[in-house]
């Protein structure tokens, strides 16, 4: 496991958005842009049960995320791991955190919350 260098828990713990990277059982790369948090060195996404990162994270663990600067996108983080578990215990709770830090209320459809604890293999960060 790889430490997160400080500018990646500044932008992870920042109001920031992460594009998250998965493959779908043919190999094919898919992405899309969610709320990012960590756990000490452990970087977390919270998401449903039927996504289709959930899905292809069953079939492979790798992941790849990119934390980026709202203001000034080309100051960001780039995160290469794997998923160590998918946790639905705390993913409801975990969501309403992560809604007050990027909209400032509770998170209004719960649903069926997992929450993906990743395991940082490689971190490269642009700006310095």
């Amino acid at each position: 496991m790889a430490k997160l260098t400080q500018k990646a828990k500044d932008l992870i713990d920042g109001k920031n958005f992460a594009n998250v990277a998965t493959l779908m059982p043919d190999g094919s790369p898919q992405i899309s842009t969610t709320w990012v948090d960590r756990d000490g060195d452990k970087v977390i996404i919270n998401t449903t049960e039927g996504r289709v990162k959930t899905r292809n994270i069953k079939h492979d663990p790798r992941i790849a995320i990119s934390v980026f600067k709202n203001d000034d996108p080309y100051d960001a983080v780039f995160i290469r791991g794997k998923v160590l578990e998918i946790k639905k215990e705390g993913a409801e709770e975990h969501i309403d955190k992560l809604a007050h830090k990027y909209i400032g209320m509770n998170y209004r459809e719960h649903g069926d919350r997992v929450m993906f604890i990743i395991d940082p293999e490689h971190i490269f960060a642009t700006k310095g």
